[in-house]
């Protein structure tokens, strides 16, 4: 079984838009995708990095730690200061 998977980035929808065109090129939320991306998870110590066989699907990680990076980064301490910033970008 995988990860819960959200809408990808690249992927277009009804409207010819895709994501990543609302993103700048020098954006810092790009740096962070790609630092994360080629990270080891279990190396860093996620025992549970790989998804498991049975039960509902948990959320990748990845997608945690590069929402946490970037909350480090902006400055955002609280989790639903975090949570409304998520909703609003």
């Amino acid at each position: 079984m995988s990860y819960i998977q959200g809408e990808g980035r690249s992927q277009g929808t009804l409207f010819p838009v895709v994501l990543d065109d609302f993103v700048p090129a020098d954006h810092v939320c790009r740096v962070i995708d790609a630092f994360v991306e080629k990270l080891e998870m279990s190396d860093l110590g996620f025992e549970r990095a790989k998804a498991a066989d049975t039960g509902r699907p948990r959320y990748d990680p990845r997608d945690f730690l590069k929402l946490y990076l970037y909350g480090y980064l902006n400055q955002i301490r609280s989790s639903r200061r975090l949570e409304a910033e998520c909703r609003r970008n």
